[in-house]
């Protein structure tokens, strides 16, 4: 072993170098996994862009109320997504500004503007709101349909 004495002890160098060694893998490996996850969070980002409605949406919507209704239910979670896939990061819901809905991107808007000219005439009510706030930061979004 290279930089042993005559006994084969490592020496306090040794030790350092291979402490170093071992920090340096480390912290590639946190590295890669890092950029692994920001690709898979791109990737989610833009699955969500380009998603469209379902062709049996209006089947799939029918289901999900009964279901919540026959279990006393007067809402349903329709879509959850992080705030900021939103125009303005989800200040406007947030804020309960009414304006929230010029926020929507991407498949929120396409189930919005669903909403606007399937459900709504019907007399159901949309709303959104914040889920939580990892670190102080606005987290996940969450839309709601009423009846």
């Amino acid at each position: 072993m290279s930089g042993n004495t005559d006994q084969g002890l490592l020496r306090p160098d040794d030790l350092k170098k291979i402490q170093s060694d071992k920090d340096m893998e480390l912290a590639k490996k946190a590295l890669e996994k890092i950029s692994r996850d920001d690709e898979e969070r791109k990737a989610l980002h833009q699955a969500f862009e380009d998603r469209k409605l379902h062709p049996e949406v209006e089947k799939r919507v029918n289901a999900v109320i009964r279901r919540a209704a026959e279990d006393g239910l007067h809402e349903v979670l329709i879509m959850k997504f992080p705030a900021s896939w939103l125009e303005d990061g989800g200040r406007a819901i947030n804020n309960e500004d009414p304006q929230w809905p010029k926020s929507l991107t991407g498949w929120a808007l396409r189930a919005y503007e669903y909403y606007m000219e399937r459900l709504r005439p019907l007399g159901y009510k949309l709303s959104a709101k914040i889920l939580d706030f990892p670190g102080g930061m606005l987290g996940d979004v969450g839309i709601y349909l009423h009846w």
